[in-house]
């Protein structure tokens, strides 16, 4: 069975919503991916965390098929963001970010890790996704994500780093922001230039767009009763995304198979959103999974007219 190689942080979260709100709780973008892709595929994470990250975190990580020999402990504290959501839950007000030992963080693979065939670069510097990828032998695919702080200050040497990509999942602003282009089907044609034929825009509860070899493919968001905290909701769509590619590695690489890993993400996504931090998510069954497939299968459905 194939394995994910996933870099990002691992975190502290303290999330304010008008649903409630949580104290430094378990967060980060490795953390999301993970728990999200090995609902298909053992995970082997890349990342850093402090001298204060409780234990039973990692057991808990350990526990759902995440290897951590790529986790460093550095010397102080963890990654801690605190951020706000209005009833527009589609946009995050952050009111602190503590990088902390997350600021020094340089991605060092065990030998273990090398062979990786599926890859995932999380929202880090541009750089050290580069330095991930040199330091990995053949990967059969890798997904990149970014954001705007490094659209903005280090624009050349990401898109350098996509261009070593098959797919880049980032959402809607920043594929506008990156590619200076306002229409969605203009800015896929200005990425898959670049390199990587496979673009994946994030739409927040509006759903998501693939845009590959053909016509674009668009899933809608699940209506969902409750909503409580999207945090952690991007990352968990790209872990159910990739963790279903790689879970079916003996297959090629087809226009249907990425379409059904678009809905898996959306599907994982849908879960995360309805508590705070990994509350759904560690609830999880491959049964809850697939019947929430099937509802985004009926969603979809119509019958086409003579």
């Amino acid at each position: 069975m194939s394995s994910i190689v996933v870099v990002g942080s691992m975190a502290f979260d303290t999330i304010e919503t008008p649903f409630g709100k949580q104290d430094k709780i378990l967060g980060g973008s490795a953390n999301y991916f993970s728990l999200s892709a090995s609902q298909f595929v053992p995970v082997k994470c890349v990342s850093v965390v402090g001298q204060d990250f409780p234990k039973e975190h990692l057991d808990l990580l350990k526990s759902r098929n995440i290897d951590l020999a790529g986790v460093r402990h550095g010397d102080g504290d963890t990654f801690h963001w605190s951020g706000r959501y209005g009833y527009d839950l589609n946009e995050a007000q952050t009111l602190g970010t503590e990088l902390n030992v997350f600021e020094t963080f340089e991605p060092e693979l065990p030998e273990s890790y090398r062979d990786a065939k599926y890859v995932f670069l999380g929202n880090i510097a541009p750089p050290l996704q580069m330095k991930v990828l040199e330091q990995v032998r053949k990967p059969q695919f890798v997904a990149l994500d970014s954001m705007n702080f490094w659209i903005e200050g280090q624009r050349d040497a990401l898109i350098k780093a996509i261009s070593k990509c098959n797919a880049v999942v980032i959402n809607e602003g920043e594929v506008r922001q990156l590619t200076e282009k306002y229409n969605m089907v203009d800015a896929a044609q200005v990425i898959r230039k670049w390199g990587p034929q496979i673009l994946v825009v994030k739409r927040g509860e509006y759903g998501a767009v693939l845009f590959d070899h053909g016509d674009p493919f668009c899933v809608p968001g699940l209506p969902l009763a409750e909503v409580k905290d999207p945090t952690g909701a991007g990352d968990t769509f790209a872990g159910g995304f990739v963790g279903f590619l790689a879970s079916q590695a003996n297959t090629s690489l087809s226009r249907e198979l990425l379409r059904r890993a678009v809905v898996y993400g959306s599907v994982l996504a849908s879960f995360t959103v309805q508590d705070f931090g990994f509350g759904e998510l560690l609830k999880l069954s491959r049964e809850k999974i697939e019947e929430r497939y099937r509802r985004f299968v009926e969603l979809t459905r119509f019958t086409r007219v003579a």
